[in-house]
């Protein structure tokens, strides 16, 4: 039987590129993406069943109960890879804001298929690193990231991935305007033609490991879209920079923003002070070099 509590951690995208539309639709993307301190909880319990049994609740969120979360869908999609039957039920305990471009039911997801690998693999029944990555696309366009939650260059829809160093701890404020905004909707109106491409500017030089050599990374190529959707957004961009954030940017499709403060005093004094105003919701959070903090206490 196995029991175990996992972490699955938010992220932003500290730039987001996007490169021009495939043929098939899909986006190609250059993407920096960074793990947060943020991070959902899961308790995930798998025993020998004679058939399989997947059971999710969130507990505070019922609407994200059941076998439509991601987290139950990896869990199911898992089993039926590795050929194996088991009564599976899993406690996902929300800190990370849903829908949100921080990549919550992706970490989610991705989590529990780390969980599962590393039991079954013990077992000498898992599945693999290269058939895991392939599940994982398979989920999701972020959750290859989340298998190895650690600050990397992402490339094509997201899945292909590689270190990025330099980056170093990021103090984060983050706040959500409460409004939806979906990815689908946000990408459609970037207005790219299937096979058309984008003209991107140059790459800023690489990291150092000083907060002044990422602020040239900071970009996302869907803000002005989805400022176009949910024009709150820029408001809390200017409540950032006027609190003293270095940068501000929206991460993902949003419609949560970023900012970067000096140092995590006045990033969570931002935030406490920013979340007390007309009913955003903000947090302060850490990101970059985490790559110890982001793995599962398995």
């Amino acid at each position: 039987m196995l029991h175990v509590t996992l972490r699955a951690p938010a992220k932003i995208n500290l730039s987001l590129r996007v490169l021009g539309r495939r043929a098939d639709g899909f986006h190609e993307l250059d993407s920096v993406f960074v793990p947060l301190s943020l991070a959902d909880t899961i308790e995930l319990r798998c025993e020998v069943a004679a058939q399989t049994r997947v059971t999710c609740v969130c507990p505070g969120r019922p609407d994200l109960d059941g076998p439509q979360n991601l987290a139950a869908r990896a869990a199911q999609r898992y089993l039926e890879r590795a050929g194996a039957t088991a009564a599976v039920s899993l406690r996902v305990t929300k800190r990370i804001w849903a829908a949100a471009g921080l990549g919550g039911g992706s970490s989610d997801g991705a989590a529990v298929l780390r969980g599962l690998e590393a039991h079954f693999a013990a077992e000498g029944r898992g599945i693999g690193a290269d058939a895991l990555a392939a599940l994982a696309l398979e989920l999701g366009a972020d959750l290859p990231f989340f298998l190895q939650p650690r600050v990397a260059r992402a490339g094509g829809v997201g899945e292909r991935l590689t270190p990025l160093a330099g980056v170093p701890p990021l103090p984060l404020v983050l706040l959500n305007p409460g409004l939806p905004l979906a990815t689908a909707e946000v990408f459609a109106a970037l207005g790219l033609a299937r096979g058309e491409r984008r003209a991107v500017p140059p790459e800023p030089p690489s990291p150092d490991g000083s907060l002044g050599s990422v602020l040239p990374w900071v970009a996302n190529d869907l803000e002005p879209p989805a400022l176009r959707l949910c024009p709150p957004i820029a408001q809390l961009k200017q409540r950032l920079l006027a609190a003293g954030a270095r940068a501000a940017c929206l991460t993902g499709s949003g419609p949560t923003v970023f900012g970067l403060f000096d140092n995590p005093a006045q990033a969570r004094a931002v935030a406490q002070d920013l979340a007390d105003s007309d009913g955003i919701s903000a947090v302060d959070t850490c990101g970059g070099a985490l790559d110890s903090e982001a793995m599962d206490p398995l």
